[in-house]
């Protein structure tokens, strides 16, 4: 299991990221993570594991899921984009960074194209 610390640290990550806005629109118990209007996490605290919910590129969301046990399809968001990682320890906290530089470099993708588009 990721250690208080290591939960903390995974917060401030995600609201270090460049333009980052925190929101908590659903409930006091999930923080959404945005780059302008596109979500790149979502962090469901108040349980005893934190679930964090990361946009990710399909074919590295396969290879995830089948190697780490704790990472599934997003719940309640599109599973083909998005995965949830159960925060249990089986990666360790460099990975779950690295995972949310992937997602947030795809939300900056996602609003530069959405800027050209324009």
């Amino acid at each position: 299991m990721l250690s208080q610390k290591d939960s903390t640290a995974v917060g401030q990550y995600l609201a270090a990221k460049k333009g980052a806005k925190a929101s908590t629109p659903h409930s006091t118990g999930l923080i959404v993570y945005s780059l302008g209007d596109t979500p790149f996490a979502y962090l469901e605290t108040g349980k005893q594991l934190l679930r964090l919910s990361l946009r990710s590129d399909p074919e590295l969301s396969k290879v995830l899921r089948e190697k780490y046990e704790e990472v599934l399809p997003g719940q309640k968001l599109n599973p083909k984009v998005w995965n949830t990682i159960v925060l249990s320890g089986q990666l360790k906290l460099d990975e779950v960074k690295a995972l949310i530089d992937h997602s947030y470099h795809q939300a900056r993708v996602i609003n530069e194209e959405i800027e050209e588009a324009l």
